[in-house]
């Protein structure tokens, strides 16, 4: 547990960065953070880099990551075309398909999309990066350098709406893949008629080889998500365009005032259709997390060339089959806008479709979990590297088999996707709202305060009416995300706090390092060959595990070497910046290895940086000792009891840094202490 503090940024400042979805494992060998950091010069991956993209790829590359980019930031908006505009006619708080709903429904979906994506997101959010990186905790720290006048009550909220923000885009990541397979699934009702009873477990069944299929990584088949993601907008908006031309009338909902009507008509049912509309924006979130893979530019070029039409396409399209079809089209207006003789090819595109967006979403919480841990808001999990060429490529076990749970609990539960419709959204609307929220202190230092007073305004407005509209689904549905994120959210707190408390009466208890050098000097203990490597969470304390084995065992080896492992507030750090070596004399080595919170620390590559300072060193002949510590819950009142309960549980269950650290079993020493919080 001395690692403990080797989770905390420097200085003990909260210096925090997220991106849902970051360090995507779908390249081809080459692509990803690779070849951005080739193509886009001016992004630093450590300490004094700018934090912006000095210059635009090169057109051969920017096709690339651009194609990239469809299938990876836009899966999961891509796919809300299967279901989104039918939730505005369906179910009790259904709009009647009349002409003039019709157009308000097509208005609001074209103007949701124009005010989310592109004035929010592409024009406003995503000029806001750490380090080329994007995410909801990036605007807090960005948040944090540009008002160094905030105080700590400030501070705090801001963690407290990032880090809730961050726990309800788990909440998302488990209905995304029910809700997307569901709904595509469901095309065979119409294609196939009699097969209904086997919807259910045709989604189960493909999601949960889906879930099985993360152990192995997803580099063999990432090469194609591009290109059937490509496909898929292709086909969408193909489907579509026929209606239009048949239906033009439904070009005149690009008109506002069309959606102003149906909010202004029925404040009631236009609040609810507004609970609707809001689904086919949910992904939005990925635009600004993906940042850091591709670059602002090639995910614009995306959307505007590819994605934003195709989607416009499709839901207009929609539109005007409704207008023909009045009550008979709503069950299903996405494939009942398909000619019959291609139903089955448009279900299959869709199931792979709806594949890639939830392998998107998946991979995020693999990468959103790793953060957490290496931030220090949760606790050690396994995590496999499932490529040896690139590091973003991870597999987190327990987070892998508890999402397949839920996804399967979550069909079983409501069936169909049009009830999962209904707890869809809110997680989403109430992350985007956070993002606005922790947007507006870097707008006011960038654009002024007249002019972020006035985005502000239009933001907040579209944000709170879109998570207010998804509010009446909290009964039906819509807790199940909040649920998870305060769960999550009380989970992240807690761990946090505990382990500021337990690191404060470690430091407590830990004896000076100088002190205990000046009398290794002095008294000559008896010193056996080897090299003991000591994990520790204080550089200038004496790591608990050496005190404890020097005081049983009166030996010392002839060369110790004290590491601590620092996650700075970097995305990443050079491997030539990583490792300080000191020598401190009487045999003493200390070791300060500093990793961005996108990386995993690797003790075998510590070691070899070790042994080029003239070290010896490795890890199959080095002797490691750590500290192994039971948490028990005291009398103290400096956290609830039963936070204490939970902490002490949470550390229990967490991984050994052994295991974690990549350390081999027949080389490790835990030395067990118990410690009263």
């Amino acid at each position: 547990m001395e690692l403990c503090r080797s989770l905390v940024p420097a200085g003990g400042r909260l210096k925090l960065h997220e991106g849902v979805g970051r360090d995507r494992p779908w390249f081809q060998p080459g692509h990803g953070r690779a070849i951005e950091r080739a193509v886009q010069t001016g992004v630093a991956d450590g300490p004094g880099g700018g934090g912006h993209f000095a210059s635009e790829p090169r057109p051969d590359n920017l096709r690339r990551l651009a194609l990239a980019a469809i299938g990876v930031v836009y899966g999961d908006i891509g796919t809300s075309p299967l279901y989104a505009l039918r939730e505005c006619f369906h179910g009790p708080h259904g709009a009647a398909p009349t002409p003039e709903n019709v157009l308000g429904v097509c208005s609001l979906v074209f103007w949701a999309l124009s005010l989310v994506i592109v004035v929010k997101y592409l024009n406003f959010v995503m000029r806001a990066d750490n380090n080329g990186e994007g995410g909801v905790l990036a605007l807090l720290a960005l948040g944090d350098r540009s008002d160094s006048a905030r105080g700590p009550r400030a501070r705090w909220l801001g963690v407290m709406l990032a880090l809730f923000g961050t726990a309800l885009l788990y909440g998302d990541s488990m209905i995304t893949p029910a809700i997307s397979v569901l709904s595509a699934v469901e095309g065979l009702e119409i294609a196939l008629p009699g097969v209904e009873s086997f919807v259910v477990y045709i989604a189960m069944a493909l999601l949960v080889g889906l879930f099985w299929f993360q152990h192995r990584g997803t580099e063999r088949i990432g090469a194609w998500f591009g290109p059937i993601a490509l496909l898929w907008f292709a086909s969408i908006g193909l489907a579509g365009l026929p209606w239009i031309v048949r239906e033009p009338d439904v070009l005149l909902a690009l008109n506002p005032i069309y959606a102003a009507k149906i909010l202004m008509a029925a404040p009631g049912p236009g609040f609810f259709i507004l609970g609707a509309v809001v689904l086919c924006v949910t992904g939005g979130e990925q635009l600004y997390a993906d940042l850091g893979h591709f670059g602002r530019l090639p995910i614009a070029l995306a959307w505007y060339f590819v994605v934003f039409p195709a989607l416009l396409l499709s839901y207009f399209g929609q539109g005007a089959y409704l207008l023909h079809a009045g009550e008979a089209g709503i069950a299903n207006p996405f494939f009942g806008a398909v000619p019959p003789v291609m139903l089955l090819p448009m279900v299959a595109i869709a199931t792979l479709a709806t594949i890639i967006a939830s392998q998107a979403v998946i991979s995020g919480s693999y990468s959103l979990t790793a953060q957490a841990i290496q931030l220090g808001y949760l606790p050690r999990m396994q995590i496999i590297h499932t490529s040896s060429r690139q590091e973003g490529q991870i597999y987190i076990p327990a987070v892998n088999w508890a999402l397949m749970l839920a996804c399967l609990a979550l069909v079983l539960e409501f069936r169909a996707s049009s009830g999962l419709a209904a707890a869809y959204g809110i997680a989403v609307t109430g992350a985007m709202t956070v993002t606005t929220i922790l947007f507006l202190p870097i707008a006011r230092r960038r654009f002024g305060l007249v002019a972020a007073i006035g985005l502000g305004l239009v933001l907040v407005t579209v944000d709170v009416s879109l998570f207010a509209s998804n509010v009446p689904k909290i009964p039906h549905g819509g807790a199940f995300p909040l649920l998870i994120g305060i769960v999550l959210f009380t989970i992240m707190t807690t761990w946090r706090r505990g382990t500021d408390l337990l690191n404060r009466h470690l430091n407590d208890v830990t004896l000076p390092l100088t002190s205990f050098i000046a009398d290794v000097a002095q008294s000559k203990p008896q010193r056996v060959p080897g090299t003991a490597v000591f994990m520790s969470g204080y550089p200038d304390g004496l790591p608990l595990a050496l005190g404890h084995h020097f005081k049983h065992s009166k030996v010392l080896h002839e060369r110790i070497v004290l590491l601590s492992i620092v996650t700075e507030h970097y995305p990443a750090v050079p491997a030539r910046d990583r490792v300080r070596v000191e020598f401190l004399g009487e045999g003493f080595v200390r070791v300060t290895a500093r990793y961005g919170f996108l990386q995993t620390p690797s003790i075998a590559d510590v070691l070899r940086q070790i042994a080029a300072t003239g070290v010896p060193v490795s890890v199959d002949e080095a002797s490691f000792f750590l500290g192994r510590v039971t948490v028990l819950s005291g009398p103290r009142s400096d956290l609830a009891l039963w936070r204490k309960k939970l902490f002490a549980v949470l550390h229990y269950t967490a991984q050994p840094a052994a295991g974690y650290f990549g350390i081999p079993p027949g080389r490790a020493v835990e030395l067990g202490m118990q410690i009263t919080i």
